[in-house]
């Protein structure tokens, strides 16, 4: 009992300092810490958060002068309350703040979909699951395999057109067609964009949604579901397209 008093005053001072380094500009100054202190703890902090999400959306830095920048940067580190205290899910954190939290009438209309396509590249690389290759005689019957869309491969559809997003090229509405890409880690660990068609995409979908069914068998239901006049045709552009995606190691063969 004799310690509850004290605890409870540790706590709120702790607040406060917490409350100043997110918003100095909000929240007053702790009184028994000196500013200068204070302003250097606050730095610290603010410039290790800058840091990080500087080097995971460097895209979207180009786009912003230094005080747009730096005070998009403050909304997140005054306003979002991170789930993680690991910094490699901060960018994530950031996702989510812009997408529910962010409300700024001047932000680019492209600004999430920019920051999620930039965050893939990271996710990636740092993810734990693998993809494992396919040999030369399982490729050459790609059409009897079982298939699943490897771990590491992500089909995404996008409003705008986030891989040409650039200072030089800044839509202010979106094109009529989406922008369909697979982004994926191959063997060697690299990650890389893949711009694909609508066609491709949907083909990515049904796999990832019926992970294990033959080549064969998800292509004949591509055939069916298209209604194309000629399904034959069809099966035979969906197998070269699998066959590639596989040589790239965004397909894999399941068990």
């Amino acid at each position: 009992m004799n310690n509850a008093q004290p605890e409870a005053g540790f706590a709120a001072t702790q607040a406060k300092f917490a409350a100043y380094i997110r918003d100095p500009f909000n929240n007053p100054r702790p009184h028994d810490v000196k500013k200068q202190r204070m302003d250097t703890y606050r730095e610290l902090f603010f410039n290790n958060v800058n840091s990080f999400l500087a080097g995971n959306f460097p895209v979207i830095k180009t786009l912003l002068n230094d005080e747009q920048w730096n005070a998009l940067v403050q909304d997140f580190f005054s306003r979002h309350q991170c789930e993680t205290p690991y910094f490699s899910e901060i960018p994530e954190e950031f996702i989510h703040f812009l997408q529910h939290e962010r409300n700024n009438p001047n932000d680019y209309p492209f600004l999430l979909e920019l920051a999620h396509y930039e965050w893939v590249e990271m996710a990636l690389s740092i993810a734990q699951e693998e993809c494992s290759p396919m040999t030369e005689q399982t490729l050459s019957h790609l059409a009897e395999q079982n298939i699943a869309l490897s771990p590491v491969a992500w089909p995404l559809a996008y409003q705008y057109p986030v891989q040409l997003i650039s200072p030089e090229f800044l839509p202010d509405i979106p094109p009529e067609q989406p922008s369909y890409l697979v982004v994926y880690r191959d063997h060697q660990d690299d990650v890389h964009f893949l711009e694909i068609n609508a066609m491709t995409f949907h083909l990515l979908q049904m796999i990832a949604e019926q992970p294990g069914h033959s080549a064969q068998s998800l292509l004949q239901q591509f055939a069916e579901q298209s209604q194309h006049p000629n399904p034959e045709a069809i099966m035979q552009g969906g197998l070269d397209i699998l066959g590639n995606l596989a040589n790239k190691g965004i397909l894999q063969t399941v068990a």
